[in-house]
């Protein structure tokens, strides 16, 4: 199986690459169109802030790329985000993948969200062999509005959408590379996706 991550100077990527090689696969950093076209899955992870990681997108041309892929695609974190609409984040236009918005949550909790939170409302194949309310790892100072695509909930001050998915793109605000047993589950099950059943 040939496993591409999005190399658009996004961090975070070694802690992905040996979260899947623990899974017994090899994944490979690449901006290059033909190469990402030819995966059999995605990784589209972020971290960072929303309007300087578009500019990166567009300037390398992926912002036209990454909506029109087949494949299982999956956006991590800033990943996911910046597959939506827009994000309050730097008013930034998103990839217009995902059908929602992403606000920064307010001063009424503490921001941003770092640590373990359950997710709730899980659907797709995504969750298998997954409990409700298990706990994931967390770092983020914005959110997904509840929204038509959302496949797993969180509450943090408000409930916004942890997970989501439309066609082909999944998308999980957590990081599962950091999210023990349960982040690994949801990884494994991510690569086991066949989009013909």
């Amino acid at each position: 199986m040939k496993i591409v991550i999005i190399d658009y100077g996004a961090g975070n990527i070694q802690s992905i690459k040996f979260a899947i090689k623990r899974l017994g696969y090899e994944a490979v950093l690449s901006s290059n169109e033909d190469e990402i076209r030819q995966a059999d899955k995605v990784i589209f992870p972020g971290v960072g802030e929303a309007g300087s990681a578009m500019k990166m997108l567009r300037s390398t041309g992926l912002d036209k790329v990454i909506p029109t892929l087949k494949q299982p695609v999956l956006g991590i974190c800033l990943g996911m985000q910046l597959m939506c609409d827009h994000s309050e984040e730097g008013d930034t236009q998103g990839l217009g993948i995902f059908n929602a918005e992403v606000k920064r949550f307010d001063n009424s909790v503490k921001v941003p969200q770092i640590g373990w939170n359950q997710i709730t409302n899980l659907e797709t194949h995504l969750f298998d062999n997954v409990q409700n309310e298990e706990y994931v790892y967390l770092v983020h100072s914005y959110y997904v509005s509840e929204c038509i695509d959302e496949i797993a909930r969180t509450e943090y001050g408000v409930n916004y959408s942890t997970a989501l998915q439309r066609d082909n793109f999944y998308g999980v605000q957590f990081h599962p590379e950091k999210s023990s047993k349960t982040g690994e589950q949801i990884l494994k099950n991510f690569l086991k996706l066949d989009l013909r059943n």
